[in-house]
């Protein structure tokens, strides 16, 4: 099953360096994961700095 990153995101953009499969983008005013491309490896949930992305 894929991260989802919650609403508290600042789409700082600090999630994407990390992400080695390149599955979040920029939607609007947040980041998202796309569930078609994340390979639940969780890279991503250390890097967030306002802890907005889980399991």
């Amino acid at each position: 099953m894929a991260h989802k990153i919650s609403d508290e995101c600042i789409n700082c953009g600090a999630c994407d360096e990390s992400c080695p499969v390149n599955a979040i983008s920029e939607e609007g005013s947040k980041r998202t994961i796309s569930a078609d491309t994340c390979i639940d490896c969780g890279a991503c949930v250390d890097t967030c700095p306002v802890s907005a992305i889980s399991a």
